[in-house]
């Protein structure tokens, strides 16, 4: 006899999956429906609004040989924002219904898990708005790593989202901020950020000879180099100034880099890794963006150019590859 379901049943059924995507190989995903993750002692269960779409994807995506395919459901996705859905066992700081930012790894889908000491509440003046909190946070944390002053001369090499974040609080911090970017998009988007001048990353000397004369020959205090090249990494070394600091916020991911030592040696710079790892960290630094956001200071929202439905997640990371005309982030809605 066949068996017969109950719709009751059916519905139950639905309610306990969720649709997320997979990568099965270099440059192929899906978007498969998969069981719906419970949230254990700690954890929370999030319905995603959001995730951000991250240049750090972009090996992956490309399938190196260190990769293995099918990655896990949502995997890779770590910028997600959304409303708590359910708590597990001995969670109170949050309840279902809560808007919150997390720190958490399997954000492209429809729900993800995160412990609940990596969630940062999103408050009422944020109702409706994108926040991919991590990288929010990321620029939080450069910024403090940076340590810039009033009266400093900063130079950002790279004007992406990062970039363009760390220019505005550069600027408000009262430094003078050169903004080197390739695309001319990207040099608007400084300048309205607060930049005060802005130069077009292509050729190193003449760059270098702009810098120079822009500074009196002094050079720059400090230099953040937010690309994640080896160009960019050597033209940043050429515009420190000496006792300056430098500061690599660029995803250095592609291989190993060479520097020039003997120029780092005799100007006596500081060099600073901007990347952190200490879970603590991030959430100050989400904490700070927060803060920043819903005060006016920092506006995301005109940063976050391009939205893409979940199913598109892979034109999403072609775009954050290829950048064309006016992209400078994505983001995927569930």
């Amino acid at each position: 006899m066949a068996q017969v379901t109950s719709e009751p049943a059916r519905g139950e059924a639905r309610a306990a999956t969720m649709r997320a995507a997979v990568l099965t190989g270099p440059g192929r995903l899906a978007v498969e429906t998969v069981r719906r993750p419970e949230p254990g002692p700690g954890q929370v269960r999030l319905r995603l609004e959001g995730c951000g779409v991250c240049a750090s994807n972009l090996g992956p995506w490309a399938g190196p040989d260190w990769m293995t395919f099918p990655t896990e459901p949502g995997g890779l996705g770590h910028e997600g924002w959304g409303t708590v859905e359910a708590v597990g066992a001995g969670v109170d700081a949050v309840r279902p219904g809560d808007r919150v930012a997390a720190l958490s790894y399997h954000a492209y889908a429809e729900c993800d898990l995160a412990e609940a000491d990596r969630l940062v509440p999103l408050p009422a003046a944020l109702d409706g708005m994108p926040f991919p909190g991590e990288p929010l946070g990321c620029a939080m944390n450069i910024f403090r790593r940076s340590a810039i002053a009033p009266g400093q001369t900063v130079a950002i090499i790279g004007i992406g989202f990062l970039g363009a974040l760390l220019t505005r609080l550069a600027a408000d911090a009262g430094a003078r901020v050169l903004a080197i970017s390739r695309r001319p998009f990207s040099l608007k988007v400084a300048r309205r950020m607060g930049a005060d001048e802005s130069i077009v990353l292509d050729d190193h000397w003449r760059i270098i000879e702009v810098v120079r004369q822009a500074t009196g020959g002094r050079f720059c205090e400090r230099v953040i180099e937010a690309v994640g090249m080896q160009w960019p990494l050597d033209l940043a070394g050429e515009l420190t100034a000496e006792r300056g600091r430098l500061v690599v916020a660029g995803y250095h991911q592609d291989g190993p880099r060479q520097v020039n030592m003997q120029l780092w040696n005799w100007r006596g710079l500081d060099v600073v890794n901007a990347h952190e790892r200490d879970p603590a960290v991030y959430m100050r630094g989400m904490r700070q963006a927060v803060d920043a956001v819903a005060a006016g200071r920092l506006d995301p929202r005109p940063l976050l150019t391009h939205t893409y439905p979940l199913a598109a997640l892979g034109e999403a990371l072609d775009a954050t590859r290829d950048r064309p005309a006016g992209f400078l982030k994505a983001w995927v809605r569930p």
